[in-house]
């Protein structure tokens, strides 16, 4: 389912010869506004920043990165969410989200990008997920990459504060609380009636689903109703159809591509989900909020539970 980084701070306009045999810390003791930064930014930038990837690499970067090319969709729309749009100067294929990245370079997908286009951009920082392909050939360049692949709503809340902690944020904790508080609203707003839905959420037409292991199932669980498909079978299994025969949901969720043909595969016209037309068929505008582990997890929640307002039996 690295090049040169610029210097944070030139010499501020108006300090004269004279002014340089006064110490920083003196300058910033008198409180000279124009100057507080610069008491900042030099211990900043000695420290540098620091982290460990999803692959257990530690990466570190002289200072937080400024130019940033994403090869994930939910990565990228994470920068956003975090009021840091502006650092992005190149993205995968996939990368719609917010409408400002529509206009930015893309630099093929997240399993084939070309590394010709990325190192045209001149980044200081590469994000990707574990399984793309380019990471050593990238940093065989010098090129700095960041693999994040959140899997669950607990990667989601620690990938924003990862990538808050790089790009010095100070609050990056409130992405993540306002995510979580739209999901619990999602879950007030349903009537008890739709609680406890049997729900087959297919992600493929495969068929692969969402299990309850999944971050679509957290969702679901959090929504109230029940996933046919146990976390025992894996995060988002490749499934017997019998086996959706078999449990027989009350309610289907599938985008609008996968539904195509849903209704003649055998045995599927049966199952109570169909035959009673409680199939909701997300847009692929939908589909993409819903099947991106990120920050549009909360509006994810708020279509889920759309659905089983007016498909709930």
């Amino acid at each position: 389912m690295q090049h040169r980084a610029e210097p944070f701070m030139s010499a501020p306009s108006g300090v004269h010869r004279a002014d340089a045999v006064i110490p920083l810390w003196a300058l910033c003791k008198r409180g000279l506004a124009s100057l507080a930064l610069g008491c900042l930014l030099p211990a900043i930038a000695a420290q540098g920043v620091r982290l460990t990837d999803d692959r257990g690499v530690s990466v570190s970067l002289a200072q937080s990165p400024q130019r940033i090319v994403s090869l994930l969709p939910s990565l990228t729309e994470t920068v956003c969410a975090l009021g840091q749009c502006q650092r992005l100067v190149g993205v995968d294929r996939y990368s719609n989200y917010p409408d400002s990245v529509r206009h930015l370079p893309q630099v093929g997908g997240g399993l084939d990008p070309s590394i010709e286009a990325i190192v045209a951009q001149k980044p200081d920082l590469v994000l990707m997920a574990v399984s793309t392909p380019v990471a050593e050939r990238l940093q065989s360049l010098g090129i700095k990459v960041i693999a994040l692949e959140p899997k669950n709503h607990a990667d989601v809340r620690r990938v924003l504060e990862q990538l808050g902690q790089l790009m010095e944020l100070p609050d990056a904790s409130r992405v993540w609380r306002d995510i979580d508080a739209g999901v619990s609203a999602a879950f007030q707003s349903l009537p008890r009636k739709a609680k406890r839905t049997r729900v087959y959420f297919e992600v493929n037409s495969a068929p692969y689903a969402a299990s309850e292991a999944s971050f679509i199932g957290e969702t679901l669980k959090r929504l109230g109703v029940d996933n046919i498909v146990p976390a025992s079978l894996g995060p988002f299994p490749k499934l017997n159809p019998e086996f959706v025969v078999r449990a027989n949901p009350d309610l289907i969720m599938v985008g609008d591509h996968d539904f195509t043909g849903l209704q003649g595969r055998p045995g599927w016209s049966g199952i109570r989900a169909i035959r009673e037309r409680r199939v909701c068929v997300f847009t692929p505008e939908q589909s993409d909020v819903v099947v991106r582990p990120g920050p549009r997890m909360a509006e994810a929640a708020r279509i889920m539970a759309q659905c089983l307002l007016d498909k709930a039996p």
